[in-house]
């Protein structure tokens, strides 16, 4: 028998925790009711922790699971993103499609394990390594939403439109012609995935970049884009910034302000270079940031400026990106901790004056709304009409033990859990129970076959 009714003794529902909760899945896998302060009945399933919904990762690059920890090695006088992403292309120019599966099958259960139930996948392998087509131009989307279905974790894709090398260069180079695509291509792609029927896919659009797309194109995609979340890069480098002003005569963010109809559909991923203007722009048309920080750390890109984006309320959510962290703790730790190195202060990023002395608390509320615009849903979280997604926080663990229940998000994400969350729901099913994937040891297996494959002598 199918479970459908479970009782927390407390969880996180919009508005944050409240106890004694019961939550109903519906047939489709969607929440029918949660509904607090409700004695436990005898039917329902006892879940054993506080629980958490599950979170969106907004950027992810699944491929670059089979590249962490290769790159932290300097050969040469000078390292950056430039050299890394040189670097990278290497591998990217490699992986087959049955390589990418188990790569992005391992990740996405690691995923699951830190905490997302739902992942945006920026898209752009789409061609053979040598730039030739695939029959079916979904080959490697398809290799994605396998890889999911095998993990359970859901999927956005987002197809990316990748046309040229260089704000000043009117084509690809050689090693980017696998990434090669048009606007009609990226409408085609995401037509394709959405006609699919398959339960957890979803679909929207990408730029890569304001470098990397002709703005004609950019046009084109987004005027014919309907609804549906679209993602750029934008002002991750400051040499990006310091190449836009000099191709245009304006900063990305400026540029993407004053060129399209920035509105509520689009992501902004990055955007670690803006200035004041430039964010309350962007919260006046009602977009959306995406920061990355560990992969921001570890990318040397600098630091977005997350004071001012939270006080200009702009929705923001958190990516795994390059895929060096897998787990949004250890991204939200980051997100606040790059600030208070900067300031040299603590909390930065509470707000008691507004009623929110918890950093954890505020990061998280901020990025669990912000990830289901990102995604692509009208509503997330633990409410009635959203997937039946969930995370039983696992309070055994060292780092939780004895914590008082008014600051288990404030341990959870600044005492360093190793494995914080004991089960784990999507769509109404368990995907993990007791810390166990029932998949993980052949996805394990998979993935370290591939990896022999792409690094073996």
């Amino acid at each position: 028998m199918t479970e459908s009714l479970f009782w927390a003794p407390r969880a996180w529902l919009p508005g944050g925790w409240r106890d004694n909760v019961l939550l109903e899945v519906d047939r489709n896998g969607h929440w029918a009711a949660v509904t607090p302060d409700v004695a436990a009945p005898a039917q329902a399933t006892m879940l054993t922790g506080p629980v958490l919904p599950g979170l969106v990762d907004a950027h992810s690059h699944a491929f670059q699971r089979a590249f962490a920890g290769l790159a932290e090695r300097r050969e040469s006088e000078h390292d950056d993103f430039w050299s890394w992403r040189d670097r990278m292309y290497r591998v990217a120019l490699r992986i087959t499609p049955e390589q990418l599966r188990a790569i992005a099958a391992q990740l996405y259960v690691e995923l699951l394990r830190g905490g997302y139930t739902q992942v945006c996948e920026f898209h752009y392998l789409q061609h053979a390594g040598d730039g030739s087509r695939y029959a079916d131009p979904l080959t490697l989307s398809w290799s994605l939403a396998d890889a999911a279905q095998d993990a359970g974790l859901g999927l956005t894709l987002l197809p990316v439109l990748y046309e040229r090398a260089g704000f000043m260069q009117p084509s690809l180079r050689s090693d980017q012609w696998r990434f090669a695509t048009s606007a009609d291509d990226v409408l085609a792609l995401r037509a394709g995935a959405r006609s699919s029927g398959r339960p957890l896919l979803g679909a929207g659009l990408a730029v890569h970049s304001l470098r990397a797309a002709a703005p004609a194109s950019i046009t084109r995609l987004t005027e014919a884009a309907g609804e549906g979340p679209i993602h750029i890069h934008i002002a991750e480098q400051t040499q990006e910034v310091d190449d836009c002003l000099a191709a245009t005569g304006q900063r990305p963010i400026e540029w993407l302000i004053a060129n399209t109809s920035l509105d509520a559909r689009w992501q902004l991923v990055h955007a670690t270079h803006s200035t004041p203007a430039e964010i309350d722009a962007v919260a006046r048309a009602g977009a959306g940031v995406v920061l990355c920080p560990a992969t921001e750390a570890n990318l040397g890109d600098g630091l977005a400026d997350l004071p001012g984006w939270l006080a200009a309320g702009v929705p923001i959510s958190i990516g795994s990106d390059s895929q060096v962290t897998r787990a949004w703790p250890e991204e939200l730790r980051w997100l606040e901790y790059g600030q208070r190195l900067v300031k040299r202060a603590r909390n930065v990023a509470a707000s008691p004056q507004d009623g929110e002395p918890s950093t954890a608390a505020r990061l998280w509320s901020r990025s669990l709304d912000g990830g289901a615009a990102a995604a692509g849903f009208a509503r997330w979280g633990l409410q009635a009409g959203a997937r039946a997604d969930l995370l039983v926080v696992d309070q055994e663990g060292a780092a939780l033990l004895g914590i008082p229940d008014e600051q288990l998000l404030d341990a959870l994400v600044f005492s360093s859990p190793s494995r914080p969350f004991r089960d784990v729901m999507v769509a109404g099913h368990w995907v993990a129970r007791e810390h166990r994937h029932d998949e993980a040891a052949r996805i394990a297996a998979r993935f370290e076959a591939a990896m022999r494959e792409l690094w073996g002598d």
